[in-house]
C-alpha cells in the first residue's frame, strides 16, 4: 500500500500525521510525508531594481522552511510505525492543490490522507480549500482528517 501524507506544519496535519501513525498498516506499506513550496513571484521590471541575490534566497528560505517542516513530520511518524513501513519525506515546488494531486498520480498511491484546517463556506470561497480540491480530483481514496475541536491554527500551505 502507498500512502501519501501532504503537511503544512499546521495543528491540522500534524492531526493527519498522528491518524497515519496510529494504524496498523499491512506489509509492505510506504508512506511519502510532502509539503508544497511555492517560489517567489518576480515582479515585473521596474524603474527601481532588487539585488540579484534576493530571489534566490527567498527561494532558498521558503525551500529550508519546507524541508524543516517534512523532516518535523518525518521524525513524529518515524519511531511509531512498524519494520515494514518504509517512510519518505520530500519537498515539492509548487501550488499545493497541484503538488498534491500530481505526486499522487505520479507515485501511483493508493490513499491520501490529509488535515483539514475546516474552514467555514466564507473562508473556502475567498482561500479555497485544498483538501476540498484534493477529495474532489483525486485518482486515489482520500481520508481527510479534521483537527482536534477548538484548534484554529491559521498556518496555511
Amino acid at each position: 500500500m502507498k500512502i501519501l501524507l501532504p503537511v503544512d506544519g499546521s495543528s491540522f496535519s500534524d492531526a493527519a500525521v498522528a491518524e497515519v501513525g496510529a494504524r496498523p498498516w499491512p506489509a509492505p506499506t510506504e508512506v511519502k510525508i510532502v509539503t508544497a513550496f511555492q517560489a517567489p513571484i518576480t515582479p515585473t521590471p521596474e524603474v527601481w531594481t532588487i539585488s540579484d541575490e534576493y530571489y534566490p534566497e527567498l527561494e532558498q528560505a521558503a525551500r529550508e522552511q519546507a524541508q524543516g517542516i517534512v523532516n518535523a513530520a518525518v521524525a513524529k511518524l518515524g519511531g511509531g510505525l512498524a519494520h515494514s513501513v518504509s517512510l519518505t519525506g520530500e519537498v515539492l515546488n509548487g501550488p499545493p492543490r497541484e503538488v498534491i494531486l500530481d505526486e499522487a498520480e505520479r507515485w501511483n498511491a493508493d490513499l491520501i490522507v490529509m488535515g483539514s484546517h475546516g474552514y467555514g463556506a466564507w473562508q473556502r470561497l475567498l482561500l479555497g480549500s485544498v483538501s476540498q480540491a484534493v477529495v474532489s480530483h483525486a485518482h486515489c481514496s482520500v481520508e481527510v482528517v479534521h483537527g482536534p475541536k477548538g484548534s484554529n491554527d491559521a498556518k496555511a500551505a
